[in-house]
């Protein structure tokens, strides 16, 4: 019933093309231009939506920046008032949380059941611990040896001063917000909870594929009390993109998405040396000691990779399994994949639904047809499932080596590679032999190896007996190539801060 009547709230919602909003207002873009946004389960359209491009842009950052100048309402806000802002929106996910799913479902293809409990329970607590956050933000005294000081006879000194010495954290400014179409609501949250906490404005910038629950969300920010301009809303394409990276008057870029965008953003901020947060690629290593409690293991080893559809950033697409363990594992993971059953992600049995896109299913098949060509072998899957829908078998690689362009290249599908190791230290180089270093895991009853094994694998989330167990409190990020700062936490905040120090002379 519930998932009825959200499709029904859903489909009124649809009833009309898809407005931006720039400056509290709802409008299209200056150009007038629109574009489809498509279920990935049926390839059918959906909505038409404006198509955000860089003179709205630059419309946005301008509603941005006046939201951001003193004396607006917003910079006179209190940071108690900010936290019960926060507060709300939250009540507003979960009041609207059927609604919310089924648009997700639609545009994403991800099952509505798994939204619910995922996407957008973990959303509503990420605003409820930030929300925690927004009247904790302070500065710190500094004693400073007064006597020591210099200070210019000239200037009227009678003698060593004493001073009060002060920091204050104040907001960064205007965020520039771009993110991926495998989290579409979950990922603007995790953009927008950082800038309502510490008092910074936003544009917010959804992925093409994927712009719908991004713009509902902007009606329920609205609907919080957060006032005009301080976020705001462009749905478009690279252009939209490149022109928020691009923006001289954009203080901080937070971008979720591959490491080959990341680089491009990297240029783009030299302009006014922006600040960045970047959450980029990931080819994530989970290492299965022969002493693990082997079925756990497997259970874990799937969920690392089939969650999501495998479209995730922190997904455990390289499997090492200790040799005595190896054809046990094998096996447990392609009877797993088979049970799964692919399909709408409006079907409440649907454990998988279908890639983001045309292009995206055809990118993984290909991945999966180069393993092929240099000499691995398919334990499981490795096709387009059906004729309708971009669908993707999921997938179980075999006789992996490492400079197969399937064990070093971020897939980002249904796609696991396996490889038998002997010991520990070869496990360990194998793991961390990539240019990314997101997340990683490890399977072992041994809990000095477990730890050393953690200490040991260089990425900036390791799991121990268990697979992407997450909370709000976690600081999340890369190490090498799979980005820059770090997202939720104490420390998800720290980069939409700057320190001022104030010296004052006694």
């Amino acid at each position: 019933m519930a998932l009825q009547e959200g499709l029904a709230r859903a489909r009124g919602w649809l009833a009309k093309p898809r407005p931006m909003l720039i400056g509290g207002e709802w409008v299209m873009a200056a150009s007038g231009e629109t574009f489809e946004t498509l279920d990935p389960a049926t390839e059918e359209s959906i909505v038409a939506v404006a198509k955000g491009g860089p003179e709205d842009v630059d419309r946005a950052v301008a509603a941005a920046r006046r939201a951001f100048e003193p004396g607006s309402p917003w910079r006179r806000m209190t940071p108690r008032s900010r936290s019960r802002i926060l507060r709300r929106l939250a009540d507003l996910l979960q009041e609207n949380r059927d609604e919310l799913a089924a648009l997700e479902s639609l545009d994403n293809g991800k099952p509505y059941t798994k939204i619910l409990s995922g996407d957008i329970d973990f959303s509503t607590n990420i605003l409820y611990y930030m929300a925690g956050l927004a009247d904790k933000i302070e500065g710190s005294v500094i004693p400073i040896s007064a006597t020591e000081v210099p200070w210019p006879a000239e200037l009227g000194a009678q003698g060593p001063a004493d001073y009060l010495v002060y920091t204050l954290r104040e907001p960064v400014g205007v965020v520039g917000s771009i993110i991926p179409w495998n989290f579409p609501l979950l990922m603007a949250v995790f953009k927008s909870a950082p800038v309502l906490t510490t008092g910074c404005t936003m544009v917010l910038k959804p992925a093409e594929q994927t712009p719908l629950t991004a713009l509902r969300f902007g009606e329920l920010i609205l609907e919080a009390g957060v006032p005009e301009g301080v976020v705001n809303v462009v749905p478009g394409f690279g252009d939209a993109g490149a022109a928020l990276a691009n923006h001289l008057d954009v203080d901080k870029i937070a971008f979720t998405g591959s490491t080959e965008v990341g680089r491009l953003i990297l240029k783009a901020a030299a302009g006014n040396l922006k600040r960045l947060t970047l959450e980029l690629g990931g080819k994530s290593p989970n290492v299965i000691f022969a002493d693990a409690d082997i079925d756990a293991a497997i259970a874990g080893a799937a969920h690392s990779i089939f969650f999501n559809h495998g479209e995730c950033c922190t997904a455990g697409s390289r499997l090492y399994v200790e040799r005595p363990a190896y054809e046990r594992v094998v096996a447990g993971l392609v009877e797993k994949a088979r049970r799964l059953k692919l399909g709408s992600g409006l079907d409440a049995a649907t454990d998988m639904g279908p890639m983001i896109s045309q292009e995206q299913m055809d990118r993984i098949l290909g991945f999966i047809s180069s393993g092929i060509s240099e000499g691995a072998n398919i334990a499981v899957g490795g096709k387009r499932f059906g004729d309708r829908g971009y669908f993707v078998e999921p997938t179980v690689i075999t006789d992996v080596r490492e400079e197969m362009t399937c064990q070093r290249e971020e897939i980002f599908g249904p796609v696991l590679t396996v490889v038998p190791f002997d010991t520990a230290e070869e496990a360990i180089a194998a793991a961390n032999g990539s240019r990314y270093g997101l997340a990683a895991a490890v399977w072992t009853r041994d809990i000095s190896k477990a730890h050393k094994t953690a200490r040991a694998l260089r990425a900036g989330t390791v799991w121990i007996n268990s697979y992407h167990a997450d909370d709000a409190s976690i600081p999340r990020g890369g190490y090498k190539e799979s980005g820059w700062g770090r997202e939720l936490g104490l420390e998800g905040i720290v980069d939409y801060l700057q320190t001022k120090a104030v010296i004052a002379q006694l």
